[in-house]
């Protein structure tokens, strides 16, 4: 026997045991999104790594350390997405969707790749749910949104989360407030991390984004980018307050939250689930007024946000009961009977009736320990006896009644199956 080859550190397998919870919360945010008027896009997961260099930003940790990316057999620079809306954008200009809507809402749901240190709920290989709103520049679509977010959280079983919402301003805005924190940040670089000292150079925003306490607590002291935004950038900020409370979403102003990415301008915002320490964020998202344009697109503002798939599922309600369970399991007892059901069996399963037997010599014992353990709500037993009478017994495997059924009358025992009366 061979070694063993497993999986990649930082991978994981998702197991059937567990799929039942993916499942759910995929259909759950797939109501949700196309109730508010999304539509789905499935984007490649692998992309050229100049759209992420543009639309992330280089100087950003997901560009500058986290992505997967290697050279093909042609030289050139390919990356697993490392997030979604990069593509998203890139296949909105691409394919022209701008040219035939005015407004444009679209989601995807799947893995996204980067080479972080792997920890307990975060991987190399992750899911996310984004969204993107393309064409609309209102303070409407911020808060509506959120709301959203809030609903379908709420949904899922969700109760103890938190909203943060935050305002970067604008392209006029945010240089003047850089010049303001640089200033700052010199003054502070020799209690500041390596990482720091150097992002204060490149990219001062990004000082705000650090885990060490000592660089955090400088930051405390820091300037803010509410006192520098500008008229419009406010009054932007102030409606998304607005809209947001007339639609009974609360939330509180975090001015020191940037987000990771380079895009976003004005709303930014987060969602935190208050009891999972350090590493809490259930979503995050903002607008970024201009990531088309930048990636060669028309002037179109956006606004969007990422769930992380994995955290999510880590927080469903236990008690949720997710794994689908048979309807039937047939025992049949010798390779007669097993001949006489299978036809039974499919045409019962296309039906619509999920029903599993058992393909193996084994006894009536055995056979009814596994639609036990299977959790089914019938089983039906026959054995020679019945085979030779035309009848079977159909037991409730919850009440214990037993109800006999003729073997041929396939319309009868689908009837009694799905509760319906003929």
């Amino acid at each position: 026997m061979g070694k063993n080859i497993n999986t990649i550190r930082g991978f994981q397998d998702v197991l059937p045991d567990e799929i039942g919870k993916w499942q759910f919360l995929e259909a759950r945010a797939r109501f949700f999104l196309e109730n508010f008027g999304f539509r789905e896009i499935r984007p490649p997961i692998l992309e050229r790594t100049e759209l992420f260099q543009r639309g992330i930003g280089t100087s950003t940790d997901v560009v500058e350390k986290e992505m997967f990316t290697f050279i093909d057999r042609n030289h050139e620079s390919l990356t697993l997405r490392p997030e979604a809306t990069a593509g998203v954008i890139r296949s909105y200009i691409e394919n022209n969707i701008f040219k035939n809507e005015s407004v444009s809402k679209l989601y995807t749901i799947g893995p996204m790749f980067r080479r972080e240190r792997p920890q307990k709920g975060r991987y190399r290989q992750f899911h996310q749910i984004n969204a993107e709103v393309l064409g609309v520049s209102s303070p409407v679509i911020d808060a509506e949104i959120m709301f959203m977010l809030q609903e379908f959280f709420k949904d899922i079983g969700l109760n103890s989360f938190e909203l943060s919402i935050n305002s970067l301003g604008c392209s006029e805005c945010i240089p003047l407030f850089k010049g303001k924190l640089m200033a700052f940040l010199e003054q502070e670089k020799g209690s500041l991390c390596d990482d720091c000292r150097r992002r204060s150079l490149i990219n001062p925003l990004r000082v705000f984004d650090c885990k060490e306490e000592a660089c955090r607590n400088i930051m405390e002291k820091a300037p803010t980018v509410g006192e520098h935004i500008c008229l419009e950038c406010k009054s932007h900020f102030e409606g998304v307050q607005r809209h947001l409370e007339n639609l009974g979403v609360n939330y509180i102003i975090d001015q020191r939250m940037v987000r990771g990415l380079d895009y976003y301008h004005r709303t930014v915002f987060e969602i935190t689930a208050k009891h999972l320490g350090a590493q809490n964020a259930l979503c995050g998202g903002g607008r970024y007024n201009s990531l088309v344009e930048q990636l060669g697109g028309p002037d179109t503002p956006g606004m969007g946000f990422a769930i992380g798939f994995e955290r999510l599922v880590s927080l469903v309600p236990p008690e949720r009961a997710f794994s689908k369970v048979p309807t039937l399991f047939i025992a049949a007892l010798g390779e007669a009977a097993q001949e006489k059901t299978s036809i039974l069996l499919n045409t019962l399963r296309l039906a619509g009736l999920y029903c599993e037997s058992d393909y193996g010599e084994k006894s009536l014992k055995a056979l009814m320990k596994r639609a036990d353990k299977l959790n089914a709500n019938f089983a039906m037993i026959i054995g020679e006896e019945e085979l030779f009478k035309g009848m079977a017994i159909f037991k409730n495997m919850h009440s214990g009644t037993q109800t006999p059924l003729a073997l041929d009358d396939t319309r009868k025992i689908i009837a009694f199956l799905k509760g319906e009366v003929l």
